[in-house]
């Protein structure tokens, strides 16, 4: 079967060789084979990863994992999958994932693009999540950003009818482009008239705190699967 998809130039990260503390890199080593689950061009049997019929909600790029482990913590009636390029983050969420004795989230530490287009089914999500993504904020960056037209088609396809799509960023300019975007993708729908408020199941990072206590606006945007 040939992949339809055309060969992607432009990726929206940059793969850093950031440092591993030895914690990160223990928990990589006793936890890694338990919760990452190996990226794998082939459809990923969500139930069966997890072990349990379950709400699953996809996080794309979730740094060290703080929100992500806080979530997955608050709501353990959903399950969590994860998806990184970064290894110091994924070592840094295993070790929260172990701290805390969470049961409902998994990696995938890999391009994001390449396991929406081969990991994930169609309409198997119940939700999304994508916060703060890179902003790229130079004029001439912005075609790295990671929402576009044809990625977030990709995504809407992958959420089941009547689930969400959560998108959270601290630079203006580039909340304008995702709800323009957004607003573009006929299978989705705001639930309000343009920004949401940040829902409770988000929580606020340090970074985030620390900018608010500056006066830095952040945007949350809320679309539905129809």
């Amino acid at each position: 079967m040939h992949d339809t998809h055309p060969p992607r130039t432009i990726r929206s990260f940059v793969l850093r060789a950031g440092r591993m503390g030895s914690g990160q890199q223990r928990a990589l080593e006793e936890l890694g084979p338990r919760f990452v689950l190996p990226y794998a061009a082939a459809p990923l049997d969500l139930e069966a990863a997890f072990g349990r019929g379950a709400p699953k909600i996809l996080e794309i790029g979730f740094g060290m994992g703080d929100s992500t482990a806080s979530i997955a913590a608050n709501q353990p009636e959903n399950d969590y999958l994860g998806v990184e390029v970064h290894t110091p983050g994924v070592g840094a969420l295993l070790k929260r994932i172990g701290a805390a004795g969470l049961t409902n989230l998994r990696i995938v530490q890999h391009d994001a693009v390449e396991v929406l287009e081969n990991m994930i089914p169609p309409a198997s999500l119940d939700g999304v999540h994508i916060y703060f993504p890179d902003p790229w904020h130079k004029k001439r960056h912005h075609k790295r950003r990671l929402i576009q037209p044809i990625f977030v088609a990709l995504l809407a396809t992958r959420i089941k009818p009547g689930g969400y799509l959560h998108l959270a960023t601290d630079w203006q300019d580039y909340a304008e482009q995702m709800l323009g975007v957004l607003q573009g993708e006929p299978s989705l729908v705001n639930t309000v008239a343009d920004y949401a408020p940040r829902p409770v199941y988000r929580p606020l990072t340090k970074f985030e705190q620390r900018g608010l206590r500056l006066g830095h606006g952040v945007w949350d945007l809320v679309f539905r699967r129809v």
